[in-house]
């Protein structure tokens, strides 16, 4: 796999989302040139951040919907988005070895929207949670992240990393390295995320066990992707149906022509129909091949 390769999809997700750390991180740069420093950190969350990371009010989700796909980038803590993406390139290269670059873009997306839903019900419906809903926010790729070591743990959890040492380490060796670290940065205390940690698991899980069983969900999405970039694309391929109108619906010219064989018992079933029916009867087809016989020598 190329890190260049135009057709990689993981490398162009790892891009996105490590631009838009540099992007938040320059804006809060900038607040403390225009405020002072004590200032500066709340005048960033609040101008800046507040319009990616998904709030747990339904009144400020209203007025900023596009946050239920933008939290998943919005990362400006740097031990966070570092560790993230090396989890995420870790488990992405080795679905994608697998099963291509169409599985890791719906997969972190389901992943992320699975732990948006996580999150919202939980501090709606867990009491200790619901008096702190006016200043939760949830931003990051970590269940998108949980999604694809999930998924693709269980679509090959025998795969061998470093097959050259000893055989190899399995594939579930290193999740289970990668959940225990990940729970072990997690507070006890702090419910909400152990939720959204896990419902990006199971968003992983249910979608690679429907996967297995021929159901893709994530095509739709590829498809969609697709003809989104293909609005911006004036080099793209014409469509096969376009393609075959003007080769064999508008050519002035008949593209091939078949041509029979000549051959003896050919010759005698065609001489049969002009003794029983005559020579008008003949097709043009036959009455070429005639013409070729005499010519063959026939």
């Amino acid at each position: 796999m190329s890190l260049g390769h135009s057709n990689n999809m993981l490398t162009k997700l790892v891009i996105v989302c490590l631009t838009v750390f540099i992007g938040l991180s320059f804006m809060r740069t900038l607040s403390y040139f225009s405020h002072a420093k004590e200032v500066a950190v709340a005048v960033y969350q609040k101008n800046v951040l507040s319009q990616f990371i998904l709030p747990a009010s339904w009144d400020q989700l209203l007025h900023k919907p596009w946050t239920v796909i933008s939290f998943m980038f919005a990362q400006d803590n740097f031990w966070q988005i570092f560790t993230d993406m090396i989890w995420l390139w870790c488990f992405g290269y080795i679905l994608q070895d697998l099963k291509g670059n169409k599985k890791i873009i719906p997969l972190f997306f389901y992943g992320g929207l699975g732990g948006a839903v996580a999150f919202l019900l939980a501090y709606h419906f867990i009491p200790s949670l619901q008096s702190q809903i006016p200043v939760a926010t949830l931003g990051g790729a970590s269940a998108s992240v949980m999604a694809v070591v999930v998924a693709t743990t269980i679509l090959s959890p025998g795969y061998r990393l470093f097959p050259l040492l000893n055989g190899g380490i399995p594939l579930w060796v290193l999740t289970v390295i990668y959940v225990v670290t990940d729970f072990l940065t997690v507070s006890i205390s702090d419910s909400a995320t152990l939720i959204i940690h896990f419902a990006g698991a199971v968003v992983g899980a249910v979608f690679i066990l429907l996967y297995k069983k021929g159901i893709d969900c994530g095509k739709w999405m590829n498809q969609f992707f697709e003809w989104v970039t293909n609005l911006f694309n004036p080099d793209k391929p014409k469509k096969s149906s376009s393609i075959k109108k003007d080769l064999f619906y508008n050519a002035s010219k008949k593209p091939f022509t078949i041509t029979p064989n000549v051959t003896q018992e050919r010759i005698d079933i065609i001489l049969d129909k002009i003794n029983q029916h005559g020579y008008q009867q003949l097709t043009t087809e036959e009455k070429e091949l005639l013409k070729r016989a005499e010519k063959e020598g026939f």
